[in-house]
């Protein structure tokens, strides 16, 4: 940690700096952190936590990076990179051109899935999710983007509706 009370981490896949609150300190020792408090109120409490997350959050960036896998799901449903933009088409009459933000890193694999990589973990849980709010998954076909693994709950159309109350 700096006099001017930011904490930086430096790794083999880029660099992390973060200002920290001022009732929080960290000592950097061999190997460790260690990440201290003002007091012993509530708030001080929750701050140490939360620093105490972020810092770890910069230091397994830094060193093995985080990434998000989303899928598409939908007939015609498909992404490609053009250049470094990202284009979905996902049932819109235009395609969809996005940017990532400088640290970013998009890989599309195949046509339905998108990999989204990077160290701050913040901003690629913010990209993702942005990625996804292009086109969130509907409950009654499941149709859009999804994370990897996301579990969609269906629901039963009106047909299915209608032959119950028969």
């Amino acid at each position: 940690m700096s006099t001017d009370g930011t904490v930086s981490v430096k790794g083999p896949k880029g660099e992390l700096s973060a200002k920290v609150h001022p009732n929080v300190s960290i000592k950097v020792e061999t190997e460790k952190a260690l990440v201290s408090r003002a007091s012993d109120s509530k708030k001080d409490r929750a701050l140490h936590g939360l620093w105490r997350a972020l810092v770890q959050n910069m230091v397994v960036g830094v060193t093995q990076g985080y990434s998000k896998k989303l899928e598409i799901v939908g007939v015609g449903y498909r992404a490609e990179l053009k250049g470094k933009k990202l284009q979905l088409q996902i049932g819109y009459s235009h395609p969809i051109l996005f940017s990532p933000p400088e640290g970013i890193k998009i890989e599309v694999p195949a046509q339905t899935n998108i990999t989204i990589s990077g160290v701050d973990k913040q901003l690629v849980g913010l990209v993702a999710a942005k990625i996804r709010s292009f086109r969130q998954p509907e409950p009654y076909k499941g149709k859009g983007i999804k994370y990897e693994g996301e579990y969609i709950r269906r629901k039963a159309g009106k047909a299915a509706a209608t032959a119950a109350t028969k």
